[in-house]
């Protein structure tokens, strides 16, 4: 059986130097997918075309990366490619998502990334996530 950490945080999406929308932001952990947390931001925010949702989440927007990576950003600039996290003004960490259709910048209150990493690492410690990996499951997904 495979357990979830889930918490839904305000943020900030970072419109320009003087403006920012509030939003929510809901952060979950699984232990089938140990390596990983997900974003799941609403829809409402999305560059993409609107598309018939077929439920209150259905049309959010979710970004996958590593656990990792959340983690070092809290104290130093992490991430190449998609996602870049780092400190940010006062008790703020940034994560900066970039896409073909343009990158979003959201500030976070650090505590909040703090108590939900903490939680994840009830469910998997960092260091043991290779004990929650199903290798055969990765493959099966993978060949499709």
């Amino acid at each position: 059986m495979h357990a979830t950490a889930e918490e839904t945080v305000q943020a900030r999406l970072i419109l320009s130097a003087h403006r920012s929308a509030r939003l929510r932001v809901t952060l979950t952990y699984r232990t089938d997918d140990p390596l990983a947390v997900r974003m799941a931001f609403p829809g409402e925010f999305s560059l993409d075309e609107p598309t018939e949702a077929a439920g209150p989440e259905a049309g959010d927007i979710v970004w996958v990366f590593a656990r990792r990576l959340l983690t070092g950003g809290l104290e130093l600039p992490s991430g190449v490619g998609d996602v870049h996290v780092r400190p940010g003004p006062g008790r703020s960490t940034l994560v900066e998502l970039r896409a073909p259709e343009g990158t979003a910048l959201v500030r976070f209150d650090s505590t909040d990334l703090r108590r939900f990493l903490w939680r994840s690492r009830l469910l998997v410690p960092e260091g043991e996530e290779h004990l929650h990996l199903d290798a055969d499951r990765a493959l099966a997904q993978l060949l499709g």
